[in-house]
């Protein structure tokens, strides 16, 4: 069966978007885990200087742009653990369309505040993000018009168009390293980059407590975890969704795993080395590099995409 997005998707997603979200920037490194260690190039991938915090801005601002009139003016809908959130109240703000968005209450307060500051209603409900996903799905029975975080192939392509900037802004690029939640942002950039660059690799992270596609990818379908135990709030759905398995099956070279606390450490680093503020998830990629978990070869070109502001690494 074809697969949710293909590269002219996410093409045309960003002339769609292209006067609504940021080019984000990229920073080159050195990075060395160790003085015995193989050294790589390491450039960091902005998505943290994103409009709204995070690469979530390209996915919404690509599913609000294709709505008509009627459903903006009844309003959207979404579930969050809050930059999802944020990209939907950006994308309704410029849209005039009301936004209403559910949050677990897991979810740090600055976001809440972030979120009524774009002019977002917001309501809490559970413990997990799919606890308050249900109560977004309830929701359309208003009239409201959902937008889903992962599993919505126009998202899915908005979320790509990061892929296509850091294949025109690394040279030579060989690796891609990735947070993962619930699989949205890595279907867009592994459909981008396979697409234009067939030998570079894509490697996806996610938290220890929370491997959710890990988990699905090793049993051959979407498996639903039973618990959560991370902090990282962004990257903890209990399950992902089928098209955003099939796409990381087929693109996604490797899954791996880190702890909060690695990424806690690397998102310190991002503070005290770069000067960036960055939650969790946003450093879950670095962590990676960090630990070894991925380990790369000597001269390899690696970006890691930095996906969402916050302040885990100034405190």
């Amino acid at each position: 069966m074809p697969l949710a997005i293909e590269l002219e998707d996410v093409q045309q997603a960003r002339e769609r978007i292209r006067d609504k979200v940021r080019r984000t920037p990229c920073l080159r490194a050195r990075f060395f885990r160790e003085p015995a260690a193989p050294q790589a190039a390491l450039t960091l991938k902005l998505e943290c200087l994103q409009v709204s915090g995070s690469f979530k801005a390209r996915g919404a601002s690509h599913k609000v742009g294709t709505l008509d009139a009627g459903a903006l003016e009844r309003g959207l809908v979404t579930a969050s653990g809050g930059n999802h959130g944020l990209g939907v109240a950006y994308a309704g703000w410029r849209a005039g369309a009301p936004v209403r968005v559910y949050l677990p209450r897991s979810t740090p307060a600055a976001k809440a505040e972030r979120l009524e500051r774009w002019g977002a209603t917001v309501r809490w409900e559970g413990e997990v993000w799919d606890d308050a996903n249900a109560a977004a799905l309830a929701a359309r029975d208003e009239g409201l018009t959902y937008v889903h975080p992962f599993a919505d192939p126009t998202v899915m392509a908005g979320q790509g168009t990061v892929g296509l900037e850091i294949v025109e802004q690394v040279q030579d690029l060989d690796t891609v390293l990735v947070a993962i939640g619930g699989g949205g942002l890595i279907a867009g950039i592994a459909t981008a980059v396979k697409g234009l660059k067939p030998g570079a690799r894509v490697v996806g992270v996610e938290p220890v407590g929370a491997p959710t596609l890990r988990a699905s990818v090793d049993a051959g379908r979407v498996v639903t975890l039973e618990r959560i135990e991370t902090a990282a709030g962004t990257l903890a759905p209990r399950a992902s969704d089928a098209a955003n398995l099939a796409i990381v099956q087929q693109r996604v070279d490797d899954i791996v795993l880190v702890t909060d606390e690695e990424m806690r450490e690397a998102a310190r680093w991002l503070w005290f080395e770069m000067g960036l503020s960055v939650e969790l998830s946003a450093a879950a990629a670095l962590a990676a590099l960090r630990t070894a978990r991925y380990a790369p070869r000597e001269g390899e070109n690696v970006c890691a995409v930095v996906c969402g502001a916050g302040s885990d690494g100034a405190t």
